[in-house]
């Protein structure tokens, strides 16, 4: 699963992706080219888990990001930045929000104006599609009737208008057999979209962090169907990859917050993509796996090894909490709160497995 970094030209896209994976791009590099690279995603869920168990290894769940030039009309039109856009999963909007004399920027910071303008070129790009494809669909039709292309017509004529009325086609109510039917178009405003705010440095950053999302007016785009908003300090987090993780602790208590912007912004990206966290614990490894939103046990057994789901039989299940307040998983037996789950159990967000399995 990954996210394309998109954005403006100036507005720290390339940065954030190399603080995000650590990535040392070359300076001479292509900025047409795309680069890709993968971050952990922060949970103290595991790290208190690890803390109980002190495992020899300890992974994290990741997300894949992918590094994309500036956006816009001229860039849509390249097959190649086109292609690569068109194979994220979601996409992180990095919206310029501070102000630097230094750094051109065309006309006043207006983060509103640029989600607008940029949300536009990716319309005008799947309206583009839409109307090749409309064009050839009639021609079908009028050689033989389809009951599939009928539907299949009908529902880019109802996705047309939906770009007609300025509005992207994530915002359109799809059925599952609608998703399915246009997923091959791969159309960039259907795509899950996270708006990431890159926010200027201030003794107050910890509370205007908080509140930026409100101050810069994207409460209402963040809020819409597969969406969301979060804010940075591109400038600081550039500082904390340089330091420990004790001297980073310090930093961030200076300026009031917990954790850095990109934990926040990593953990928006991973829920964007409709993926939650299971884990596995024990004294080898404490370890978190990635699997969609609802899926069963039988699956998730599956992403652990194709062999657990070939000969699951139970999923031992407690909840992450509940593993840590009974302080082991035979006490948690012995109060009943672990539980045997089976095949078609809908695995939840911090959910602690034990597959039971018959290889």
């Amino acid at each position: 699963m990954k996210t394309g970094i998109i954005g403006l030209p100036q507005v720290g896209k390339t940065s954030l992706f190399r603080i995000l994976t650590k990535s040392q791009l070359a300076t001479s590099a292509n900025p047409r080219e795309a680069h890709i690279g993968v971050a952990k995603v922060p949970d103290e869920r595991l790290e208190r888990l690890a803390a109980l168990f002190h495992p020899r290894k300890l992974t994290l769940a990741s997300v894949e990001y992918v590094d994309l030039g500036a956006i816009g009309q001229e860039a849509l039109k390249e097959s190649g930045y086109l292609g690569h856009l068109r194979n994220v999963d979601a996409v992180a909007h990095v919206v310029r929000a501070f102000a630097d004399e230094s750094i051109p920027h065309a006309g006043p910071i207006n983060p509103v104006a640029d989600i607008r303008n940029v949300e536009l070129d990716l319309m005008i790009s799947d309206l583009g599609q839409m109307e090749k494809r409309l064009e050839r669909l009639e021609k079908d039709l009028k050689k033989m009737r389809s009951a599939e292309l009928e539907k299949e017509c009908e529902l880019l004529k109802r996705a047309k208008a939906q770009i007609d009325e300025g509005q992207p086609l994530r915002d359109m109510e799809m059925s599952p057999e609608d998703k399915k039917r246009i997923r091959g178009f791969m159309f960039l405003s259907e795509k899950p979209i996270l708006y990431v705010l890159n926010i200027g440095e201030s003794g107050e950053l910890g509370k205007e962090l908080e509140s930026a999302v409100e101050h810069f007016g994207l409460s209402s785009a963040a809020s819409r169907r597969s969406a969301g908003a979060t804010a940075i300090c591109g400038k600081v987090e550039a500082e904390l990859a340089e330091m420990s993780d004790a001297d980073a602790a310090e930093f961030l208590a200076s300026y009031g917050l917990k954790e850095s912007g990109l934990s926040r912004l990593i953990r928006k990206s991973y829920e964007l993509l409709g993926l939650i966290s299971f884990f596995t614990v024990g004294e080898d490894e404490c370890r978190a796996w990635t699997v969609p939103r609802n899926t069963r046990a039988v699956e998730a057994a599956g992403a652990i090894h194709s062999d657990l789901e070939k000969h699951f039989i139970r999923a031992e299940t407690i909840r992450w909490d509940q593993l840590l307040e009974a302080g082991s998983e035979s006490s948690a037996r012995a109060r009943g709160t672990l539980r045997l789950e089976g095949k078609d159990y809908i695995v939840q967000d911090g959910d602690v497995l034990h597959i039971r399995h018959s290889g």
